[in-house]
């Protein structure tokens, strides 16, 4: 009888854990993201729209910044209502600035990639070369004189020039902007000769004439970029590099939940109206099991880790 007993109260949690799963969710559901207006809540509306069709709750947008929204997410209740939609920002935030109130690998629990933006290798027209290979020759025998543009420390377009320069093992003097915009001005202006801003905002001006493009960052060739090589294919094997949106759930959810909630996310990235207003923003559609999200992480971390730390990167 004791026996039974404590099989019973062993197996308790596993039922009660079980039966939750089964009604879940019964009350709203909140996406805490960064700042409104900027890429990410315009991301976090689209698929909380979604979500809250398919799921029969209200799916909320909480905007708190991108400091801010880690945090917040971190202190919450592991019930599977509080969620988190974050880039990058998030585990390589923490390599610039040292000090975060938060772990960006143990505070949370992926769920799923929702999209990436991959940068884009451009050039001013009057740099002479017409490939990454000429490219990299061009600046081997000008060392110190080719600049590249970027925005503020630590952004997606400083990571992946600097990564380029570090695998290229060339000397290219940094130029540093307020932001991608201003860098894009300095480089149409021949200000600075070299740039890797998004494919979105690149290809505008590669299809003008304004300006060379010679690589994509992601590991495959990209929709929004036809005809352009990836690095890998471009001869420069390692450089590759995206800047990614994910969800997230505080640690300690339980794999019942974020498996359920992986399962919703990824039946609304498939539906059509989301997939045409997320390609409209100019972001690829990724998806993925939370595994396979953890390892992209880890793998992130690894490799821009190292960059920040040789290039000696860091961040107020």
């Amino acid at each position: 009888m004791q026996r039974s007993i404590l099989v019973l109260t062993l197996l308790f949690p596993v039922a009660a854990e079980s039966a939750s799963a089964q009604t879940y969710p019964t009350k709203p559901l909140r996406i805490v993201t960064a700042e409104a207006g900027g890429s990410n809540d315009l991301v976090a509306r689209i698929i909380a729209q979604a979500l809250a069709n398919n799921l029969g709750q209200q799916v909320i947008v909480d905007n708190r910044g991108q400091v801010i929204a880690p945090e917040v997410v971190a202190r919450a209740q592991p019930d599977g209502y509080t969620l988190l939609l974050d880039s990058t920002t998030l585990w390589i935030g923490p390599l610039l600035r040292h000090i975060t109130s938060y772990d960006a690998v143990r505070s949370f629990a992926p769920i799923t990639l929702i999209a990436s933006a991959p940068n884009l290798l451009v050039i001013h027209p009057l740099v002479p070369a017409n490939s990454v290979k000429e490219l990299i020759a061009h600046a081997k025998a000008n060392p110190g004189r080719i600049n590249y543009g970027s925005g503020p420390a630590g952004a997606s377009n400083h990571l992946a020039a600097e990564l380029f320069r570090s695998i290229a093992d060339i000397s290219i003097v940094r130029i540093a902007y307020k932001g991608g915009g201003p860098g894009l001005t300095a480089l149409i202006g021949g200000e600075v000769q070299i740039m890797f801003p998004t494919v979105s905002s690149g290809m505008p001006h590669v299809k003008t004439s304004r300006l060379r493009a010679l690589a994509v960052t992601s590991p495959q060739t990209s929709s929004f970029a036809p005809g352009v090589p990836t690095l890998a294919n471009a001869g420069l094997a390692g450089a590759e590099s995206s800047s990614v949106l994910g969800m997230f759930v505080p640690a300690r959810t339980s794999a019942t939940l974020i498996s359920r909630l992986n399962q919703e996310i990824l039946r609304t990235l498939n539906q059509q109206d989301v997939s045409e207003k997320l390609i409209a923003n100019g972001t690829e559609i990724a998806g993925s099991t939370p595994q396979q999200f953890a390892s992209a992480i880890q793998a992130d971390i690894v490799r821009l880790g190292k960059v920040i730390r040789d290039a000696g990167i860091t961040i107020e």
